[in-house]
């Protein structure tokens, strides 16, 4: 990156930006270490000087919400009628009939792929035995995303209309886009009570901001003439607005409200903690205690094919124009209530059908007996990615290093040793003119031998700071040390580290991995062909349902949550990559082939380049998803955050829950805004 550029040979004596800002951090970095036997403080924030927030948080929300309970329950009562209504109708319309129609729906949009889409997908649920619980499913979603997209399309009409309040409307949708799913549910719970409605009201709070994000951007995107047509017109801004500006956006819309459907559809499992109805969701968590999982994996599979199918639908009502004839799609119905009345005594119970069943005991089986043949192997990656390389990055290489796994003890001579090793890297880095580099890699030994976990937070402060002030100058810096500031002085700093050390690993091998399979796809079509509807699958899957073959394979424990992490989180920076690098302007490839470069001087210093700022939000988005999943993988053997959260749901711990959910979207925000700045940069550099 540009933004952290070398010292010029010919000038050694100026330091960069990012010389600066790197040298600062080592020097507050070695004089913790040379006082942390005098002064501890330095090393960990005294608990004398947290103040209560978990507290204050908790007695101002139990005041708050037990003022509004009474609303909230009378609203809660309302919501009952639709859900009930919803569920009636799913639940007794013969499954022939909603499958025809839903087959339908798919020829009208799609087709014949997305007819046999739809037939296919419904067919696997009905054979599932889940047809029961995926209409209450289904139940929750259709009342709870026409509330979100109300509730989202208004706020952001309002945004649009009244530009004094649309700063603080984005503010407030980033915040509510980077605290974690689980962190909603704690002051629903008390406000709401426990029942399928609370789920329903949390699907819809999370499934909003898409929606109003879109609606801001379409509105945002109405080509100027167009608005000057509405006015040169005579009508009033509400004829504008409605009659002009919202169908000339409504292909924005539209996408708005595929990526509501989706969200809501993610928050299906996480609705039935707090839900516990009948549902789809409930399975895959009952199924998940339970150890069964060739049924939790089935029932997730269920989940699936609702999204890809809603997904694929709703995604081609938003970017597809074309439709096809509806007398073809009339005549599907039609076909589908004829058959449900000629076979209406003979039509089986859907509870009854368990045809997958041998499939999901099949699964069970081959699990058994893969772990049972390959157990040794398997325990053997776990404990190594564990040992030598999760351990030492959580505690640092001289408490992970024991005679136990490493066969040898670290020693303080060790610590020393690895620190003049890192300072001659930084001598030879300078001598070449890297002093930059040269001190990152010093920073990053030192913290390998610390561990992430036990970082002084003087320095983690400093660092922090720095990469702002370098990314976005110095109300960057401030903006940082201000909101990290928070979570130290909330007493949540150590939980805080342990997030920040699972989801960063996480981070660095998706940015690793999925940028070399992103540049692969790039270069060689055939392996995009392959790749992306393994995306297009990954970025469908609701998030509870990565747990399930990382459980089934690795059990409980740290290694399966990591992975988990990885699995969720990759998509994007594969896709942003390739999306980066293919996308050079054909003037710099000519003049870049037309000069005799090779194809790897082409990669190196022209489409790399160009893609950076693509990549950097490739990033930027690997880092959200990986916040986003750390509270679901706390069900299977984290720490930190996330654990908090989800304890705090179980205990009704209203502050806890909220303080714990800030601090990480507090982490996630630093990030963003980091990531971003340095994309911001490299645009500015290239002149885009």
């Amino acid at each position: 990156m540009t933004v952290l550029t070398d010292v010029p040979a010919q000038d050694s004596a100026r330091l960069t930006a990012g010389a600066k800002a790197a040298l600062i951090t080592v020097i507050v970095g070695a004089v913790c270490l040379v006082l942390e036997g005098v002064a501890p403080w330095l090393i960990q924030w005294p608990a004398a000087w947290e103040l209560p927030a978990t507290q204050w948080v908790g007695n101002f929300l139990d005041w708050s919400l037990n003022a509004i309970k009474p609303f909230a329950r009378l609203f809660s009562d309302v919501m009952a009628y639709p859900m009930n209504w919803a569920n009636f109708v799913l639940s007794n319309t013969p499954w022939p009939i909603l499958i025809g129609l839903v087959t339908a729906m798919g020829w009208y949009l799609g087709g014949l792929p997305m007819a046999a889409l739809g037939f296919l997908g419904l067919s696997f649920v009905l054979a599932s035995g889940y047809w029961a619980e995926s209409m209450n499913t289904l139940a929750l979603v259709a009342v709870s995303v026409p509330v979100a997209l109300i509730l989202g399309g208004a706020i952001g009409i309002l945004a649009n209309e009244v530009p004094k309040v649309k700063s603080f409307v984005q503010a407030v949708l980033d915040v509510m886009q980077t605290v974690p799913t689980f962190a909603y549910l704690t002051p629903l719970l008390l406000l709401f009570g426990f029942g399928p409605v609370v789920g329903l009201i949390a699907s819809a709070i999370y499934a909003a901001p898409p929606m109003a994000r879109n609606v801001m951007l379409g509105l945002e995107r109405v080509d100027p003439e167009i608005k000057e047509a509405a006015i040169m017109s005579g009508g009033t801004r509400f004829q504008q607005l409605f009659q002009v500006e919202i169908p000339a956006a409504a292909t924005q819309i539209m996408v708005g409200v595929n990526q509501c459907l989706m969200a809501a559809l993610s928050m299906v499992i996480i609705a039935a903690v707090i839900g516990g109805f009948n549902d789809i969701g409930w399975e895959v968590l009952l199924t998940m205690r339970k150890a069964q999982f060739g049924e939790s994996l089935l029932a997730g599979l269920v989940i699936v094919v609702f999204a890809v199918v809603i997904d694929r639908m709703s995604g081609t009502l938003a970017t597809e124009r074309k439709r096809y004839d509806q007398k073809v799609g009339w005549a599907m119905l039609a076909f589908a209530a004829a058959f449900t009345a000629v076979f209406w005594a003979r039509l089986p119970n859907p509870a009854d059908l368990t045809l997958l069943d041998p499939v999901a005991q099949a699964v069970d089986n081959g699990l058994t007996t893969f772990t049972q043949n390959n157990g040794p192997w398997l325990d053997a990656l776990k404990n190594n990615s564990l040992f030598y390389v999760l351990l030492p990055l959580r505690i640092g290489l001289d408490q992970a290093v024991l005679p136990f796994t490493w066969g040898f003890q670290w020693t303080a001579q060790m610590s020393y040793g690895l620190f003049v090793f890192g300072a001659v890297i930084a001598l030879v880095f300078a001598w070449r003119g890297h002093l930059t580099g040269g001190l990152l890699a010093l920073i990053l030994i030192g913290m390998l031998e610390t561990g992430v976990s036990n970082l002084p937070w003087p320095f983690v402060l400093t660092g922090a700071a720095a990469l702002g002030w370098v990314a976005g100058g110095s109300r960057l810096a401030v903006l940082v040390v201000a909101l990290l500031s928070t979570i130290l002085a909330s007493g949540l700093w150590e939980r805080a580290l342990l997030s920040l050390y699972l989801s960063g690993a996480a981070v660095f091998f998706c940015a690793v991995f999925g940028g070399l399979i992103g540049l692969a796809c790039a270069v060689w079509e055939p392996i995009w062909k392959i790749v992306r509807p393994i995306c297009d699958m990954l970025q469908t899957i609701p998030l509870f349902v990565f747990l399930i073959p990382v459980l089934m394979v690795f059990q409980i424990g740290e290694f399966s949550a990591f992975l988990a992490i990885c699995a969720y989180a990759i998509v994007p920076m594969i896709r942003y990559t390739r999306h980066g690098l293919v996308n050079t302007p054909d003037e710099m490839m000519e003049a870049a082939i037309s000069s005799g470069a090779t194809d790897w001087q082409i990669m190196r210093d022209v489409r790399a380049p160009y893609a950076a700022p693509t990549i950097l939000l490739g990033l930027n988005q690997t880092i959200l998803y990986a916040f986003a999943m750390l509270v679901i993988a706390a069900l299977i053997g984290t720490t930190g955050l996330g654990q908090s959260i989800y304890l705090a749901l179980g205990q009704a711990d209203v502050g806890l829950g909220i303080s714990a959910g800030a601090a990480m979207a507090i982490l996630a925000l630093v990030a963003d805004r980091i990531v971003q700045g340095f994309a911001e940069e490299r645009r500015q550099a290239l002149g885009l």
